[in-house]
């Protein structure tokens, strides 16, 4: 049976949108549920967690600095088939005060750091959703800035041009799904629903599905 690791941040954990403590959604209704009930032969490891980035230290939150989990993961894990990698929202954050190349960049060393484990063809590279107009509004999620919400919608071209230039394949997770307007930030049910139809063809075409 194959393993195909699913990582990235609060979409990929399933963080029910404006839910107070978070909540998770169902197994079955995360995008990597729907995505495993999809599957026939292979296994997906959920590697999602709330506030994690490219390459950028969160001081509030230890551990969210994705490229230092990537070799932790990976090699316990062992072996890989394939990885889906789906980050960069967090890194709007007005904190980091991060460009879209700068994302770019984290994006590039993770790609890096990944094909010491799999093939570039078996890495699929996802552009995250779009934030919402309002996220940055104080009862949504003051950390981003009415900046972030044009930055995350940069990633999508610069994100193409580094599967293009690394040799990954490459997913819009905007062309199919949106965030919430409960928070403009998460997935809703419909959502996860059909990001993991689209998860699901990419891994076909890939042919690891």
């Amino acid at each position: 049976m194959k393993t195909i690791v699913a990582f990235g941040d609060s979409n990929t954990w399933g963080l029910v949108p404006k839910s107070e403590p978070h909540e998770r959604y169902p197994e079955d209704v995360r995008w990597t549920g729907v995505l495993q009930g999809l599957l026939k032969d292979a296994r997906v490891v959920e590697e999602g967690l709330c506030g994690r980035t490219t390459v950028f230290e969160d001081e509030l939150r230890p551990g969210r600095k994705g490229l230092s989990m990537l070799p932790v993961i990976l090699e316990s894990q062992y072996p890989v088939d394939a990885v889906i990698i789906m980050l960069g929202t967090n890194d709007c954050k007005s904190v980091y005060g991060a460009s879209s190349h700068t994302i770019g960049k984290g994006m590039e060393l993770c790609i890096d750091e990944l094909k010491k484990y799999v093939p570039a063809e078996k890495i699929l590279l996802v552009s995250p959703i779009f934030l919402g107009n309002d996220v940055w509004w104080p009862d949504k999620d003051p950390e981003f800035g009415p900046r972030s919400v044009e930055v995350s919608k940069e990633l999508k071209a610069i994100y193409v041009r580094i599967a293009e230039a690394k040799g990954t394949a490459f997913l819009a997770a905007s062309d199919h799904a949106y965030a919430d307007d409960l928070d403009n930030e998460h997935m809703n049910e419909k959502g996860h629903a059909s990001f993991a139809k689209a998860v699901y063809e990419k891994l076909v075409e890939m042919r690891i599905a």
